[in-house]
């Protein structure tokens, strides 16, 4: 389907000001088709004033449909029949004198010209579908008495109102709740909705004859929470505003549009809705966020405490080979705790790991057995990954990084370098030194390295790949770790 600025730079001269203005109408006209029962189709001035085309469409959530099929970028040429054509050329609202028939059901239809400056920039045309029209009552007298002034403001570039702009899973719809107020502020309707709602803040009465300033002030008195500024006011004469109102019963979300005759304020109609239920489930991520970031210190903590034991024994044992094996063992266990100390400061099981390697190079060239001076540099990023990726890579870019110093260059000065990079839901990581070339009889396969065990059985667990191979073209070797990052999001989703 066609959006409104592709309608526009195919087959009109708007200006860009105005199609950005028709485009915050579109994000705010669900009101209006609301309040009418009606389908609304935008449509915008050929170049040709004899041609107009169809921008934007919107059905209505109160009645049903008139329109079964999608209209957008189709047009009106040469018809001086339609409402649309008349309403473009005599700038006043048009309607059908009777129930015409579309595709066998009666319909109504009304146009509204758009009047900005001296010009007619568009024209909404409302097709009310007579055959679902509900029983007259007060709820649908105040909605359509509503759309008429919204009608009449739309004509003259009033609707939408200045303000606060809609949020879409918060910003309340007429169906969820509604008030109509005086221009004092009192409720002169309320639907059945918004009087549950505010019964649920703890509001008596059926709301009729209250004011809806003193309501919202003396509910605010019993926020379960404490208010830490005070809120703009909610009812301002030529400004759409929205807030919340929270007690200890509930929570009641209120979008006030003001509505204008001839640009003098006759009363708001404020929609509300009920949103408890999700307030409360933010408030349980948040606890639950909050005890999973907990746990990621704790295991931190933990793990830290037995890498300093084994740090510890290493120190007192009398054997080289198990104080080099508790000092490795004691290198993963720290590994292990750098993710975790990560995961313990985000919001999110998502790791971003460059912050990771950076700090495991520093550790690993801490604690290496070579005394000599070697630069270690990383070129390039590893990008985002889930928690277990992560924890995995840990440990293999660990071992990768200490057999690097100690096995490529040894007691000798030289150079590390990083080369990590994402491409193609791919991460590979190339570690290369320059020191001493491999054996020629060196096999991964065969190799009876416990390092390089770990990171081949970690790096498959991965669904990647590990190779070992010498520089080609200069001395020293390669480390490549290859792993599909997106096969390891699916595993872990």
């Amino acid at each position: 389907m066609l959006t409104l600025t592709e309608v526009v730079a195919q087959h009109s001269d708007l200006t860009a000001e105005e199609t950005l203005w028709l485009s915050g109408l579109i994000d705010q006209w669900d009101v209006l088709a609301d309040l009418s029962f009606s389908d609304l189709i935008l449509w915008i001035p050929d170049e040709d004033p004899n041609v107009f085309w169809a921008g934007a469409q919107c059905r209505p959530t109160t009645g049903p449909t008139a329109l079964e099929d999608d209209v957008v970028g189709e047009e009106i040429a040469y018809d001086p029949e339609s409402l649309v054509t008349e309403a473009y050329l005599s700038q006043e609202i048009c309607a059908t004198s009777g129930n015409k028939l579309h595709a066998g059901i009666p319909v109504d239809v009304h146009a509204v010209p758009i009047i900005r400056g001296e010009r007619v920039i568009a024209v909404v045309e409302l097709h009310t579908n007579r055959m679902g029209v509900r029983a007259p009552g007060a709820l649908e007298d105040t909605y359509l008495e509503t759309a008429q002034i919204l009608m009449d403001m739309l004509r003259s570039a009033a609707f939408p109102t200045a303000g606060d702009k809609p949020v879409p899973w918060e910003t309340p719809r007429v169906g969820d709740g509604s008030l109509r107020l005086d221009r004092n502020g009192i409720v002169t309707f309320a639907s059945p909705n918004a009087m549950s709602g505010f019964r649920r803040l703890g509001w008596g009465g059926d709301l009729l004859g209250d004011d809806l300033r003193v309501m919202a002030a003396e509910l605010a008195g019993g926020s379960r929470e404490p208010v830490e500024q005070v809120a703009a006011p909610l009812l301002v004469a030529q400004r759409v505003r929205e807030q919340e109102v929270e007690t200890r019963g509930g929570a009641l979300r209120l979008r006030a549009q003001p509505l204008l005759l001839e640009n003098r304020n006759v009363g708001w109609f404020v929609t509300c809705r009920d949103v408890t239920d999700l307030r409360n489930r933010e408030r349980e991520l948040v606890t639950k966020d909050a005890t999973i970031r907990e746990i990621h210190h704790r295991v931190k903590n933990n793990l830290q405490t037995v890498a300093a034991l084994l740090r510890l024994q290493a120190r007192r044992t009398t054997s080289p080979e198990a104080s080099s094996a508790l000092t490795d063992a004691q290198k993963r266990v720290a590994a292990i705790a750098v993710v975790h100390e990560i995961l313990s400061k985000g919001f999110d099981e998502v790791v971003c790991f460059d912050e990771v390697a950076d700090r495991l190079m520093t550790m690993v060239r801490d604690v290496a057995s070579s005394r000599s001076k070697v630069a270690m540099t990383r070129v390039g990023s590893f990008g985002c990954m889930p928690a277990d990726v992560a924890t995995n890579l840990s440990l293999v870019f660990t071992e990768v990084i200490q057999n690097a110093l100690e096995h490529g260059l040894g007691d000798a000065p030289g150079e590390v370098i990083v080369r990590p990079s994402q491409s193609d839901g791919q991460l590979r990581v190339d570690v290369e030194n320059d020191g001493a070339p491999l054996p020629d009889d060196f096999s991964l396969e065969s190799s009876r390295s416990l390092g390089l065990s770990i990171v081949t059985t970690l790096v498959a667990d991965l669904d990647g790949t590990f190779e070992v191979v010498s520089r080609p073209g200069a001395e020293g070797t390669r480390a490549r770790i290859v792993i599909p990052l997106e096969r390891a999001r699916e595993r872990t989703a």
